[in-house]
């Protein structure tokens, strides 16, 4: 059973942010003064990110600043895996707590939450099986 949020009202005092992840994972939040409530392309966070591990991740920016209860989020995620919607969101949610207080940068920093995860896959090569990976040496 899919848990439906819905986080009402204008977004006059709303405050944006976008982050990335390999090259595919984009998110998009939205914070607003609230009582707490996070919801993932209109799902609960529970629902969205199954895995403890993700979600921890997702909260990581509120938890160190101490926004979790004071805050509303809503995310928009698209591309990628799991993995890099989850690092894209965490991202995503510091851009948006540094808008809404500058004093945040700092502590933001020292965390290393502002800082985008900058590996991308790797290309493939001619002549190699896959980006490194070349054939098997023969002696004979």
């Amino acid at each position: 059973m899919v848990k439906k949020v819905v986080i009402e009202g204008k977004g006059t005092n709303d405050f944006l942010g976008t982050g990335r992840r390999k090259a595919t994972a984009v998110a998009r939040a939205r914070i607003r003064p609230g009582q707490g409530r996070i919801a993932v392309n209109g799902r609960a966070l529970e629902d969205y990110f199954p895995n403890e591990l993700y979600q921890k991740r997702v909260l990581q920016p509120l938890e160190l600043t101490g926004r979790l209860e004071s805050v509303d989020v809503i995310l928009r995620v698209a591309g990628g895996g799991i993995s890099g919607q989850a690092d894209a969101c965490k991202l995503a949610i510091a851009r948006a707590l540094l808008r809404m207080d500058p004093e945040l940068r700092q502590t933001l920093r020292d965390a290393g939450l502002l800082t985008a995860d900058g590996r991308k896959k790797e290309r493939k090569k001619y002549g190699l099986h896959g980006a490194r990976r070349g054939t098997q040496f023969s002696k004979r």
